[in-house]
């Protein structure tokens, strides 16, 4: 399972995404919450920076040369040997939540920047959602597929995937030919939003994961790590800030 495989997209703006973050050590998974996935990289349970950096350089690796799970795997092995790091979950599971998610939201958070680019939105004003690619899909998500509403809905804001932990859905740009081709004269109506009083996110999505992870990344950032920054430490939190100044002084990093 290679990500090129997975995508069949440039990754530029994937590797953007991945390197604009800082690491932020986490003691469990919603330490991190919502749109401050945009700004910080984490890894639950790695709370010491050498590690959580190793960890950081495995994912880099993953979605900047298309590596496979496999790949990741050996170095996640690599890593957790070297630290003894003690971890929840088997080892097969927790090394691909960790390549998985990081390769789909980082790749959504790029391909989000394409969507909805000015001269892109000129002629293709509207995003359709496809379903999942999972052998078992999620109902809702079946019940959206085909999805095409006008690229600037608020729908997006909580449904644009991935939508939950394990989501494969994806949006693709929509223009007048899709519409006719698809037997619509217009863009349809949003689907109501129904809140999941279990999760406090609308039905069909995963806890934590109603928000968009491209328009985190574009307009959130510095917000987001704010509040991240203020639940830690205050020497970890005056650590991260430094090496966040230092980034915006030196410029992007092309690697």
């Amino acid at each position: 399972m290679a990500i090129k495989g997975i995508f069949n997209q440039p990754f530029g703006a994937a590797v953007d995404a991945i390197r604009a973050k800082v690491d932020i050590p986490t003691a469990k998974w919603d330490d991190l919450w919502k749109e401050e996935h945009a700004a910080g990289f984490m890894v639950a349970g790695a709370m010491e920076a050498d590690l959580l950096a190793d960890f950081r350089a495995a994912v880099d690796k993953a979605i900047s040369q298309g590596t496979t799970l496999e790949e990741f795997q050996k170095d996640f092995d690599a890593i957790v040997e070297r630290y003894g790091w003690s971890y929840n979950g088997g080892r097969n599971w927790r090394s691909e939540v960790i390549y998985a998610t990081n390769i789909r939201t980082t790749y959504q958070a790029g391909r989000w920047d394409q969507l909805t680019d000015p001269e892109t939105l000129r002629f293709y004003p509207y995003l359709e959602y496809r379903r999942t690619s999972s052998l078992e899909p999620r109902s809702e998500h079946l019940r959206w597929n085909g999805i095409i509403l006008p690229a600037d809905h608020p729908w997006w804001k909580t449904h644009y995937p991935p939508n939950a932990w394990g989501c494969k859905c994806k949006v693709f740009s929509a223009g007048k030919r899709d519409l006719a081709r698809a037997g619509k004269s217009g863009p349809d109506e949003a689907p109501e939003i129904v809140i999941d009083p279990a999760t406090g996110a609308p039905e069909g999505i995963g806890k934590g994961w109603d928000y968009n992870v491209g328009e985190a990344r574009k307009s959130a950032q510095a917000e987001a790590l704010d509040k991240a920054l203020a639940r830690l430490p205050e020497e970890s939190a005056a650590a991260i800030r430094a090496e966040v100044e230092r980034r915006i002084e030196e410029g992007p990093d092309n690697g």
